[in-house]
């Protein structure tokens, strides 16, 4: 099928342009885009767009997701990462959730993603207590049917979750952690056999979906597993992605199971590679963001979420300056409570304003598009590919209404993109050439019904964690107290917006 998208703005993200825009019309052919320029001449085509008054852009990249949280969107709030993770994840392990539920998540994650003008994301799936094929094929169907470009983990730890927090074994009563550590976990091995069976059954190189390697983080996995996922991706020019430094308990954490960054670790063991993205990266010091840029690992920076768990301030500039790849995501839908990727572009720009009073080194609009759109493609492995409005690039793109409220008066188009629009502008989204949205409603799928279903079977889901809740809950005031133990020691770099020498812990501040 042929559409020209007639006489149309174009901010193309290419070599060339980059976030400048210009005027061009638009030939796709098939899945990819055919040309760009002025008054083409393709003969006959299936659609013509007036693109007048619109405006046409490389659909974004949502490099880091958890479809997992998607149930839980406005449940919690004023919880640091690892009290958060009591109330959001189940330590001792439940009962996996049925494939239809799942489906059902994931259609939920891809209808907000796409009418946001995401056309590819990378999911970090986490089910509970193991991932299994059945639940693997739920997430892949949901996103099959939807229409989004879906790249999509079966996330690895193979450490008792105890085993992964500094003085936990200090800090929690014995029978909490022998509770913990009867848990069953999967081993190394069992884990790199179900990465080869996925990657052999639905990583599809030249299609909508992929299989990503996804090792925890460093603090979650063994060696073994850590380097053996590494040699997999690289084998299968797979994304590998991994959690590290989000929080500064992580920061303590390297110091205290390794006695060197977990950069320095992930390093040491020939992890960091151009097929890894390190998800946060928060607590780098200058040297874990030299050993960044050298191996060619991308960064995901999640600002809203990083925000709303306290984690701290990436050093956004100081990565950017470095030649490190920065892609932006949205983390899980119950610590940002949201994949809407406007919301965190816009949030991106704006938290490092207030790092600095030198504004030459804050990121101008063009950045964060950047980071958006082709640093994401490259952290997703489609560098090429998808992120750019260019010939030979898959036909992912979003057309927007310049008419809108976020778009009057006009100014500069690149700044409204950043800092105006919120995806209420959004007239058509494709993805590989197919039209996935139309006038705010995804075409492949019933809205309606699929979310009347959702909201038929939630109040027993959400019975169902709540019993998480109360489980995790016995752990509540030892992680307390680990996180404020962890947080009151210097390391030689602060991430919080306030200098942390003159922080002291509640029971500190109490007995003065």
């Amino acid at each position: 099928m042929k559409t020209l998208i007639r006489d149309t703005t174009v901010v193309a993200m290419d070599d060339v342009h980059g976030a400048e825009p210009f005027s061009a019309d638009v030939l796709l052919d098939g899945r990819r885009i055919s040309q760009v320029g002025p008054d083409l001449q393709p003969g006959p085509v299936d659609e013509e767009i007036d693109g007048r008054e619109r405006l046409v852009m490389p659909g974004l990249v949502n490099a880091h997701v958890h479809s997992w949280e998607a149930f839980f969107r406005g449940r919690y709030d004023n919880l640091p990462l690892e009290l958060w993770m009591l109330e959001s994840y189940p330590i001792i392990g439940l009962e996996p959730l049925p494939p239809e539920v799942i489906r059902l998540r994931t259609l939920l994650v891809g209808i907000e993603s796409l009418k946001n003008g995401v056309t590819c994301l990378q999911d970090d799936v986490i089910e509970s207590p193991h991932q299994s094929v059945e639940a693997l094929e739920a997430v892949f169907a949901g996103y099959r049917e939807v229409g989004i470009r879906a790249h999509c983990s079966g996330n690895m730890v193979d450490k008792a979750f105890t085993d992964t927090i500094p003085y936990a074994d200090e800090t929690l009563a014995p029978e909490l952690l022998a509770r913990v550590r009867a848990n069953p976990v999967a081993t190394a091995d069992e884990h790199l056999a179900f990465a080869r069976a996925a990657l052999a059954r639905f990583d599809d190189p030249d299609g909508r979906l992929r299989y990503v390697v996804a090792p925890s983080g460093p603090q979650r996995c063994t060696d073994e597993l850590l380097g053996a996922s590494a040699d997999l991706a690289r084998a299968h020019d797979c994304p590998l992605h991994i959690h590290v430094l989000e929080t500064k308990v992580q920061a303590v954490t390297g110091r205290e199971f390794y006695g060197r960054t977990l950069v320095e670790h992930l390093d040491a063991l020939g992890v960091l590679c151009e097929q890894a993205t390190l998800a946060h990266g928060i607590w780098l010091t200058p040297s874990d963001i030299e050993a960044v840029a050298a191996t060619g690992t991308s960064i995901a920076h999640n600002a809203i979420s990083n925000q709303k768990l306290g984690a701290g301030i990436a050093p956004l500039r100081a990565l950017l300056d470095a030649g490190v790849n920065v892609a932006l995501g949205s983390d899980g839908l119950c610590s940002n409570d949201s994949a809407r990727m406007f919301d965190v572009m816009k949030a991106a720009a704006l938290l490092q304003k207030i790092t600095t009073p030198d504004f030459t080194t804050w990121p101008d609009a063009g950045e964060i598009l950047w980071a958006a759109t082709r640093a994401g493609a490259r952290s997703v492995r489609m560098e090429g590919q998808i992120g750019a409005v260019s010939p030979g690039h898959r036909a992912d793109l979003v057309l927007l209404d310049l008419r809108t409220v976020n778009f009057t008066p006009r100014n500069d188009l690149r700044n409204h993109l950043v800092y105006c629009e919120n995806g209420a502008s959004i007239q058509r989204v494709f993805v590989d050439g197919r039209t996935v949205v139309r006038d705010g409603r995804c075409v492949d799928v019933d809205e309606d019904a699929i979310l009347a279903e959702i909201r038929s079977i939630a109040p027993a889901l959400l019975e169902r964690h709540g019993r998480v809740e109360e489980l995790n809950r016995a752990f509540a005031s030892s992680f307390e107290a680990i996180h404020h133990r962890c947080c009151a020691q210097p390391l030689g770099i602060n991430r919080y917006a306030h200098d942390e020498r003159g922080w002291v812990t509640p029971a500190a501040a109490e007995a003065r």
